[in-house]
């Protein structure tokens, strides 16, 4: 009867830590580890999207004078000589630049206009946000490639009183519409040098990162 009660009490107990660790977040699923730097073959990203407070070169041959320099507005439109109030946000910058080309041609006969990004921000959904305990959270642009090792470089790390284990990923997935969660072991990855923590960004990507509770 001993060993009964006994028994029991250890199915209990695992029991127990079994609830305690589900609720630490041990539920979510975790991504794949990034390839080391220099052990893959690096792909280019999707296509560069113009966004808020992007500054635009505009190139017009042979004529100087359209030939500026301009900041995407908070609206995101750009105003230049001989056009005002044209929409950049959400265009790359060969499509703003066939939009321009087909404004000028009003005053300009075959215009050949060329954008380039000078200063890159990019669309809300092309950055990586970082917030929680870290030393400065940020909105930082999504570049090619890109880690959540390099996230956390931008940001300065993780604060005095961060859990690092137990932060999460929130990504977006466009093909569903869902959203989707996902265990980043920040700990093990900043404090430990373990690089299977170091999982690949996408574009609209969040690290959410909870401060320690004790």
């Amino acid at each position: 009867m001993r060993f009964i009660g006994f028994g029991k009490t250890l199915l209990a107990l695992g029991t127990a830590a079994t609830l305690l660790s589900g609720c630490g977040g041990g539920g979510r699923p975790e991504l794949p580890p990034a390839a080391a730097a220099g052990a893959g073959r690096e792909v280019p990203s999707e296509e560069y999207v113009i966004g808020p407070m992007d500054s635009l070169q505009i190139f017009v041959w042979n004529n100087k004078d359209l030939s500026v320099t301009v900041q995407v507005r908070p609206d995101g439109r750009i105003t230049m000589p001989l056009i005002s109030d044209m929409p950049a946000v959400g265009k790359t910058p060969a499509m703003l630049a066939d939009d321009l080309k087909y404004a000028l041609g009003e005053y300009i006969k075959d215009p050949i206009v060329s954008v380039i990004v000078q200063n890159f921000n990019g669309t809300y959904s092309q950055q990586v946000r970082v917030v929680g305990a870290t030393e400065k959270p940020a909105s930082i642009p999504y570049r090619a490639n890109m880690t959540v090792l390099d996230a956390m470089i931008a940001v300065g790390g993780l604060s005095e009183f961060a859990s690092g284990n137990r932060a999460r990923l929130v990504r977006y997935d466009r093909t569903t519409g869902k959203q989707h969660e996902y265990k980043v072991r920040l700990g093990d990855l900043l404090k430990n040098g373990d690089i299977s923590a170091n999982v690949k960004l996408e574009p609209g990507d969040v690290i959410i990162i909870p401060t320690s509770m004790f």
